[in-house]
């Protein structure tokens, strides 16, 4: 019983985010879907779920806490999360357990691997995530490339949307119990 009670209070571990293996995914499924998830394209937008699929990749963790944590097990049963961007910013900066955590950052401390999230309409409403894929150094909105779902796209220039309101997560790592 004193085991058990010591490793359910074990500190987690620190995995590093594997940059290269989330880009790597990103590529390998922006003109196409991966059989695993669903697609959810047409009932609202498959970005956050591209954005999700890709940061799992990159961290092979995820957090199965009800309602507040971020996982997919099938279209039914998943966060939210995993598939909408306001869902998906607010557990990457809060999470304090299992799985992936980011930061927000100004565009020059963005990197492949990282999450952009756009607002067409302004203020704190965001509708759209996208992989960054390539980035200059310093990284600027000028030399983004980006990955997505819904529009398809990679290798695209972040410049060429047009946004109200523009955040970069930077993800750090995941905790793994």
């Amino acid at each position: 019983m004193e085991m058990l009670m010591r490793s359910a209070y074990r500190r987690p571990q620190i995995l590093q985010y594997n940059r290269d293996k989330a880009v790597q995914y990103a590529h390998q499924w922006a003109y196409g879907r991966n059989p695993k998830y669903y697609d959810f394209e047409k009932i609202g937008g498959d970005c956050t779920n591209f954005a999700s699929q890709v940061i799992y990749e990159g961290c092979g963790v995820m957090n199965y806490t009800p309602v507040y944590g971020w996982y997919y097990k099938s279209s039914y049963d998943r966060t939210a999360s995993w598939t909408g961007a306001n869902f998906l910013y607010k557990f990457l900066v809060n999470n304090k357990g299992e799985g992936p955590f980011a930061e927000p950052v100004d565009v020059r401390d963005a990197r492949p691997g990282d999450i952009v999230q756009l607002s067409f309409q302004g203020g704190e409403e965001f509708k759209h995530s996208l992989v960054i894929v390539q980035a200059g150094r310093p990284a600027a909105l000028d030399n983004i490339l980006i990955a997505t779902h819904t529009f398809d796209r990679d290798y695209y220039p972040l410049i060429n949307y047009n946004w109200r309101n523009i955040r970069f997560l930077h993800i750090k790592g995941a905790r793994k119990r």
